[in-house]
């Protein structure tokens, strides 16, 4: 049956205007003002804003880390996206060193191919760079993979700057592109080695100490000086401070394409969370990058509102507490990441229009649009339009609450938002024209597919 929602404003990226929304089977069929469709069920949206379905390109579920598993595996995972409003995920294949990437692609097909409820793609890791490796780019692309990630930072996942230089140019050739985790690996170290030198292995606080702004935007000025050898375009992925702006700004001065993702967590808290003399209290937020300044968050906004940031992701990476207590004597060992694919809509929604950080266009760009143009799924996801899927956030502007990880349905327990008062609130969500959440709840089942995605587009 088709579906008519009524009197909502549909948010684009360019514009915001209020009208109809036709929806047959998956797509959607018509967008204008007063539809008719007399077989249609008719909705009532008025006074809500439909935002094109959130796409979430960074989360890691059911991911082995630290001797552990995350929290969240596709069920939990995709259940809490949907909640918040994300209708497409892209999570990592991550094959172990000496593995080749068809191992660890098929890997990931098992943990999510039917056991989630949004629609997901994945990049591929390389964490190894050799003839053979290389050989399997092409039927990566064929498999849909055409976005991929590297690291400048531990030791179980980097590869070199030679080997990043070679896998830059082999992408570049084929059209794909780059994410980098950037974080200068060796000088980390060795701050790890004199904080606990000097007693300071069990403060939390030691955790940020170790892994200044300025190393992440060495790491991030080494990589684009790289990719210019290579001649070709790369991701910086959750990049957190104004330090490693000017290094990217330095480089797209020089022609180079670059582009830029940052994290709820990194426009919304500050620093100061690591300070809290309760271990479990400041654990949670253990995070690679760390949460930075409440300057660096305002660096962060500015880039926004100027394009200079083109997609706000979540790195969901979720642990329970009782899993974050396993660096209580050694603050290495506090398994690094945070839970936030269920509160990644709501909390940019509320402090961009609280706070006149960013405008409605603004949001939907760089949840929606951005993201999809960049990895390869736009018109198909990413934008309101005749053709495209029928992916839609109905936001109810009315809908405040506060931000509790007692109600959370990811299996962390808990949200770096605790008390957080969202401006408003996410209503329902259509995956492909079904519902899946009502009233601020999940209703939908495990009707996930799996994206195969084309090359870059923005």
């Amino acid at each position: 049956m088709k579906k008519l929602l009524k009197g909502g404003v549909i948010v684009g990226a360019s514009d915001c205007r209020k009208a109809d929304l036709l929806i047959d089977g998956e797509r959607i069929e018509a967008v204008g003002a007063a539809l008719s469709c007399p077989e249609a069920e008719v909705i009532d949206v008025s006074g809500k804003l439909l935002f094109p379905g959130f796409l979430d390109a960074h989360t890691h579920f059911d991911l082995e880390v630290c001797n552990t598993v995350t929290a969240d595996d596709f069920y939990t995972g995709g259940r809490s996206a949907l909640r918040g409003g994300t209708t497409t995920v892209i999570d990592f294949a991550c094959p172990n060193k000496g593995e080749t990437l068809h191992t660890g692609l098929a890997r990931w097909h098992e943990k999510a191919d039917g056991k989630t409820g949004c629609d997901y793609g994945f990049h591929m890791t390389i964490d190894d760079w050799n003839e053979s490796i290389e050989s399997e780019l092409d039927a990566m692309f064929d498999a849909g993979i055409t976005s991929f990630k590297m690291y400048l930072t531990y030791p179980a996942m980097m590869i070199g700057d030679g080997a990043v230089y070679r896998a830059l140019k082999a992408l570049k050739v084929r059209g794909g592109i780059a994410g980098v985790h950037c974080e200068n690996a060796g000088v980390i170290d060795a701050r790890i080695a004199e904080l606990k030198a000097s007693g300071l292995g069990a403060d939390v606080v030691s955790h940020p100490i170790s892994r200044p702004d300025y190393l992440e935007a060495e790491a991030v000025s080494r990589l684009l000086r790289i990719a210019q050898a290579a001649d070709a375009p790369v991701i910086i992925v959750h990049t957190t401070n104004r330090a490693s702006l000017d290094e990217i700004a330095a480089a797209r001065r020089r022609g180079q394409t670059v582009y830029v993702e940052t994290c709820p967590q990194y426009l919304a808290l500050d620093d100061g969370v690591y300070y809290d003399p309760d271990f479990s209290s400041a654990a949670r937020y253990v995070c690679a990058p760390p949460i930075r300044s409440q300057e660096d968050s305002e660096a962060l906004w500015k880039a926004l509102r100027r394009g200079e940031v083109q997609t706000i992701s979540t790195d969901h990476c979720s642990f329970m507490l009782e899993q974050k207590d396993m660096g209580r004597d050694d603050f290495t060992k506090i398994p690094g990441g945070l839970p936030g694919v269920e509160t990644r809509g709501e909390v940019v929604y509320t402090v961009a229009i609280n706070e006149n950080k960013l405008s409605l266009g603004g949001v939907c760009r760089a949840l929606s649009e951005n993201p999809a143009k960049l990895y390869g799924l736009y018109p198909r996801k990413g934008v309101i339009a005749a053709g495209s899927d029928a992916d839609i956030v109905v936001y109810d502007p009315g809908a405040s609450h506060v931000l509790h990880g007692a109600d959370m349905l990811s299996k962390a327990g808990y949200t770096p938002f605790e008390g957080f008062r969202t401006n408003g609130g996410v209503s329902k969500v259509y995956l492909r024209g079904q519902l899946q959440v009502d009233g601020g709840k999940v209703v939908g089942g495990k009707m996930g597919e799996y994206l195969k995605r084309g090359k870059c587009a923005l």
